[in-house]
């Protein structure tokens, strides 16, 4: 049998075809929909791609698709493991339709974030997935007049206005307050991520603030601390917190990173949890369930979101007229970081 000849120059798609033994339309549906392509000829075309070391010509597919096949996702940080998880699974969803996915990081700025999208758009990107509502509503505008699918996620839109896939942060937090209290706790003091252009931690507050006007209980506004979501920020909340000639009895973080560091400074300062204070966390990362004593805290489901937010996008980008998922549950985990005030 002749074996097929290596090119010794740039090799085409057509090369790989011949090389694979399939039709140049199946490793163009292989480059497009790979999901579409039989396993065997998917084999067969990967090894041919191997061997030619061929690379498609990102422009000249753009170009004949009216399609970059990027989907542009902008996330508020990277510097931690909360969005990582996310990022992989939604990734990998994407992928396997044959679309790469473009990150940036916004760093909690709206005046970064719309930079950053104008960016992605001015590159092609054919949609774009968000996190959170705070944006100026002319983003928008300028996404529904270019036609580009997008999808909100780590929150719901209660005016329906906008596709979201998420859950809903203020009532996720008055579940952890609504814990507490029956606990029989009263006095309580919250460390929040900043609030400006955030309605996420926003909303988090003001469900721990209706959770308490329902008992006829209430948290000043000297009781809650602002802080980046860091370990080292949770740390310096929490001193100045327990500081107070009245100290709370329950502490609720707005971030698992600003729980891990209350953790941290209660055991520098002696006091003990949560015999002395109780700490709760929110999003239930890694290191939740490793503290001494583990930590009570809220997960947030990430992997239905991520897969759940791709499935969306790529049905819109294939020309289907689809409706956001419902709004996904969160989970209080209840471990050992709270007890009674008694």
């Amino acid at each position: 049998m002749k074996k097929n000849k290596i090119p010794s120059n740039s090799p085409t798609l057509d090369d790989v075809a011949r090389h694979a033994g399939v039709s140049s339309a199946t490793v163009s549906r292989f480059m497009n929909s790979p999901a579409v392509v039989s396993e065997r000829s998917k084999r067969k075309i990967e090894e041919a791609i191997n061997i030619l070391n061929y690379v498609p010509h990102a422009a000249a597919r753009a170009l004949a698709s009216n399609r970059s096949r990027m989907i542009g996702v902008i996330v508020p940080s990277l510097d931690d493991a909360l969005f990582g998880g996310f990022l992989e699974r939604f990734q990998s969803r994407v992928s396997s339709e044959g679309y790469t996915t473009i990150v940036a990081s916004s760093n909690y700025s709206a005046d970064k974030e719309r930079t950053q999208i104008n960016e992605m758009l001015s590159h092609g990107v054919d949609a774009l997935l968000l996190v959170g509502l705070s944006r100026d509503k002319s983003i928008y505008s300028l996404l529904n007049k270019k036609n580009i699918p997008y999808v909100i996620t780590w929150a719901v839109d209660s005016f329906g206005e906008h596709p979201c896939v998420g859950f809903s942060n203020q009532l996720a937090a008055a579940k952890i307050a609504d814990y507490l209290m029956g606990l029989g706790h009263t006095k309580f003091a919250m460390i929040s991520g900043f609030l400006k252009s955030n309605d996420r931690a926003y909303s988090r507050l003001q469900g721990v603030r209706e959770a308490l006007a329902r008992r006829q209980l209430s948290l000043p506004d000297e009781l809650v601390i602002e802080r980046p979501l860091g370990v080292e920020y949770g740390q310096e909340a929490f001193r100045i917190l327990m500081s107070c000639s009245e100290r709370p009895t329950a502490i609720i973080c707005g971030s698992d990173p600003l729980a891990y560091g209350a953790f941290f400074e209660s055991k520098a300062m002696g006091i003990a949890v949560p015999e002395d204070v109780s700490i709760t966390g929110f999003d239930d990362t890694w290191l939740a369930r490793h503290l001494t004593p583990p930590l009570t805290t809220l997960r947030t489901p990430q992997p239905q979101m991520a897969k759940l937010a791709a499935q969306y996008l790529i049905s819109r980008l294939h020309g289907d007229d689809v409706d956001a998922p419902p709004i996904l549950d969160v989970e209080l985990i209840v471990r050992e970081s709270c007890s009674s005030p008694y």
